[in-house]
């Protein structure tokens, strides 16, 4: 099978493999793609990813076929350009990028100016006929490769040249003369030698295979396995590897380099987005070496710089540059991020990608361009990832709050955050692991602060533009972002930060502000969101071809409204044991717990019911007209049990009980595994009396709530826990008795359905005769998954990462549905019930109602709702709309 394609020059591009993103990364894909419609593409090929894989797996060695199709391939690049690998006369130079399937931006690595060694760098001063470039790209090509391939830091070399800036009263690299940048390449060369124990390499195909290979082993990278892990890309991809001619922005005034959107990504304005330098590559604009200048006039007015920008300066390159856009985005059907360089006047494109972007900007793009008729409305909902949605689910600054700025830097990535600074990525997460609310503070973020960044509510860094690794990777992460903030001064030794005229220690708390670039002093009031415009338009879009139902998982009336709020068309979980943790009920119920027969414990049921009573009534009338199922107590009692001397002696005199009598109870009730214990419908087969409690106050609240007129409520009893046919029905039969008597008090009846939790593997598997006595089954995959695997929510935290990590689970079960194993518990359960009763109700109401892949799955098994947490329902809703389209 073919590992090498080539593009751009005279190369074939009619083969689909060259242009698959699964063969040759999204990069090579579309370099391909590019080059055959015409584009200026500098030629060049992509190894496959399927080449990196097996690079991977059979121990990091290249084969003799890889090698003969890539000398191929580096003589099609050499026909094309007139040019030869290593010719000390006239040399070909190369870049070396990575390319996945996906974009992953700054998590893998590049090579610029390879080629370029003691001899060729001579060749390349005269042809050019500029000495200082040439040698520039030499250290540039030294500094890059020593730390990509050799592994050496890359600060050494920084260090370097600012003491040679330093010793000649240069402020800018821009000053730096031929002699400058020659004299800078020795010391850089003495450098690795020190630290490598042998010279800079200077066969130029050892250089190549070494950028291949360094490449290929940047998938597996530390900082590249976060990014997959938070992004769900499996391990097992691989990336590509793209080989092309380089074009140079770093040849004079007539050069650049540039990255650019064709609308903006913050905002979803339709308008030419991105950043330019003059005399530059491509990594001095994203790494924020350099400040960048604005590529359009407007942009540049509307932020008030003073630097020219690529429309005012190169006019004609500019111009070339626009109808790309316009080609692009026709062509892709999508806003295009676009890197491109202009060498000596002439314009080249070097890469094209659907660009990153946040939830805003994607709501408003996809909306827009279903009204200019570049997409329909199902594309628009397939192309809106749901768990984007959250960015635009939570508050907001509150813009009559009082706020004393800082300083202010470039909006990077929208959305507001408060918390605790913190001066690298490691201190983040360990702040946050312990409750710490934190924002990332750095001078310019790195591919390897992705865990810190992650980790953070919010990122500021010193330098860096609209295009730099931090702005790019916190709007695809959803954090709110301020770079290029020139005031922030960081003192990492005395752990401080200097933010505009204010001294700060690690600690002190700041807020951001990512739409409009401000940083204040403490902690600023936030307000709600509003839900309007392109948001409410794709929610309307993906409610019309949804088919699944979307439920809340919520006990307070707060929660119901909100959830209400973001769309939700019921309750698919209400934990009745969530209200009994209150202040006011926790004595009665550990009253209850304690007491030594039936008669004790009715006497503190019956000081529970009034507010149990009143708790679903609230509920109720937040959800009127919509279904409500209430689980029925669930955990085992010695979870409301008293921990302390101190509570146990207020127990005993609210009580009237001796403390020791109380604390000998509780010892009884002690269970060595109570998450398989006394719990769940078990509790109500031997104290029927609580559930009698439960039922009677719902009952009661639902006549109180029907009587007052409006829509009928309609209680959904489930009951937890249910392993056979038998305890639901001895357990309906309590609640449909207690229903009579409360009918027949009130002179009144309300609708309601009994039914029951499937959270054990028996259940699953008997689903066909559970079903006989239920009106409906609730997927509770929460403890199905503890029960189907043996683990532990609580406890397997401390080793299910390594798991991940290791391809043993693709993601954490607790969060993405086990489909292969629970899954399919989930499944025959479904079959085996509705085979029993065609018109049984089917939901899920564990967190896994609100993972977009779990969700998918529960459209193909045909589940008729899901229920997620209330600020989850929109990505619900979303989700759902899409697995219905995908499965149609």
């Amino acid at each position: 099978m073919q590992t090498v394609y080539t593009f751009g020059g005279h190369a074939a591009h009619d083969d689909p493999r060259a242009k698959d993103k699964t063969v040759t990364g999204g990069k090579g894909a579309n370099l391909a793609e590019m080059a055959s419609i015409g584009l200026p593409v500098p030629p060049g090929f992509t190894i496959t990813t399927e080449e990196c894989v097996r690079y991977l797996k059979e121990g990091a060695d290249f084969s003799d076929d890889l090698r003969s199709e890539v000398g191929k391939a580096l003589n099609h690049i050499e026909k094309a350009v007139g040019k030869r690998f290593g010719d000390a006369a006239d040399p070909l130079l190369v870049s070396v990028r990575s390319g996945a399937r996906v974009s992953m931006p700054g998590m893998m690595d590049t090579v610029l100016n390879l080629g370029l060694n003691d001899e060729t760098v001579k060749g390349l001063a005269a042809v050019s006929g500029d000495e200082r470039f040439a040698w520039d790209s030499y250290r540039r090509f030294i500094q890059m490769y020593s730390d990509v391939v050799l592994g050496l830091d890359h600060g050494l070399f920084e260090e370097a040249l600012e003491i040679a800036k330093e010793d000649r009263g240069y402020q800018a690299d821009t000053e730096m003369t031929a002699a400058d940048w020659k004299d800078l390449v020795g010391q850089y060369q003495a450098i690795v030698a020190r630290e490598h124990d042998a010279p800079f390499p200077q066969d130029v195909g050892e250089q190549l295979w070494g950028a291949i290979a360094a490449v290929f082993d940047s998938w597996d990278s530390d900082r590249a396995k976060v990014y997959r892990r938070l992004n769900d890309i499996p391990g097992d991809w691989g990336t590509a590897v793209n080989v092309q001619a380089m074009v140079f922005g770093n040849m004079g005034e007539t050069s650049a380099t540039g990255v650019a959107f064709t609308r903006d990504p913050s905002t979803g304005e339709k308008a030419y987005y991105g950043e330019w330098l003059v005399n530059a590559q491509g990594e001095d604009v994203v790494a924020g070496i350099r400040t960048p200048q604005y590529l359009t006039r407007a942009a540049r007015e509307r932020a008030g710089a003073r630097a020219p920008s690529m429309e005012e300066e190169m006019p004609a390159a500019y111009a070339e540059l626009a109808q790309v856009f316009d080609l692009l985005e026709r062509h892709y059907k999508d806003m295009q991020d676009i890197e491109f360089t202009v060498e000596r006047g002439k314009l080249w494109m070097l890469q094209t990608r659907s660009g990153k972007r946040t939830a805003k900007a994607a709501l408003k793009m996809a909306v827009e361009m279903v009204g200019e008729g570049l997409i329909d409305e199902r594309t628009a909902i397939l192309r809106i990832d749901p768990m984007a949605l959250d960015q635009l689910l939570h508050p907001t600054l509150d813009p009559d709050a009082k706020r004393n700025v800082l300083t202010k830097g470039l909006p990077a990535s929208p959305g507001a955050a408060s918390g605790k600074i913190v001066l690298d990525a490691d201190t983040a997460e360990k702040w946050v692991a312990r409750g710490e609310k934190v924002i990332l503070v750095r001078v310019e973020t790195s591919p390897e602060d992705i865990h810190g960044m992650h980790a953070a509510q919010g990122i500021l860094t010193a330098r860096g533009g609209m295009t730099s690794h931090a702005a790019v990777v916190a709007r695809g992460m959803g954090r709110p972002c301020v770079s290029g903030a020139s005031q922030v001064r960081i003192d990492l030794a005395a752990r401080t930060a200097v933010i505009g005229t204010a001294l700060l220690d690690e600690g002190d708390t700041i807020t951001i502000d990512g739409a409009t670039g401000e940083v204040m002093d403490g902690e600023v009031p936030t307000i709600e969101p509003v839900l309007a415009g392109a948001f409410a338009t794709l929610m309307e879009w993906a409610d019309r071809h949804r088919r699944m139902k979307v439920r809340t998982n919520a006990e307070t009336p707060a929660d119901c409204r909100t959830a209400r709020k973001f769309g939700a068309e019921g309750i698919g979980l209400c934990r009745t044991e969530h209200m009994f943790f209150d202040d006011r009920r926790i004595a009665a119920v550990r009253e209850m717990i304690l007491a030594d027969d039936e008669k004790g414990r009715r006497k503190a049921l019956a000081k529970l019911l009034p507010e149990q009573r009143g708790d679903f009534a609230q509920i109720f009338e937040a959800m009127a007209g919509l279904p409500c199922t209430i689980r029925l107590l669930d955990p085992p009692l010695h979870e409301f049990l008293p921990h302390g001397d101190a509570d146990f002696e207020a127990l005993a005199e609210a009580s009237g009980v001796s403390a020791a009598h109380l604390k000998r109870r509780a010892a009884e009730l002690h269970e060595a595994n109570p998450m398989l214990g006394h719990r769940g419908c078990r509790l109500g087969i031997t104290f029927p009396e609580i559930y009698e409690m439960q039922a009677r106050a719902i009952f009661e609240a639902a006549c109180e709530v029907s009587a007052k007129g409006g829509d009928p409520v309609v209680p959904e009893i489930m009951i937890p826990l249910v392993a056979t046919r038998r305890e639901l029905e001895i357990l309906r039969k309590l609640v449909g008795e207690t229903a009579a008597q409360v009918f027949a008090e009130r002179g009144q009846r309300v609708g309601y359905l009994v039914g029951t939790m499937i959270e054990l593997p028996r259940a699953a598997l008997t689903a066909g005769d559970i079903a006989e006595a239920a009106q409906f089954f609730s997927f509770g995959t929460n403890d199905l998954t503890q029960t189907t695997l043996g683990l532990s929510r609580d406890d397997a935290g401390s080793f299910l990462p390594t798991y991940v990590e290791k391809g043993i689970f693709a993601r954490d079960p607790f969060v993405s549905l086990d489909i292969e194993g629970v899954g399919q518990l989930v499944s025959l359960a479904a079959e085996r019930g509705r085979a029993t009763k065609p018109d049984l109700k089917l939901g899920i109401c564990g967190e896994h109602g609100g993972d977009p892949a779990s969700i998918a799955f529960c459209e193909q098994v045909g589940l008729d709702y899901v229920s997620a947490s209330p600020f989850r329902v929109p990505i619900a809703r979303l989700a759902a709309a899409q697995a219905a389209l995908r499965s149609a």
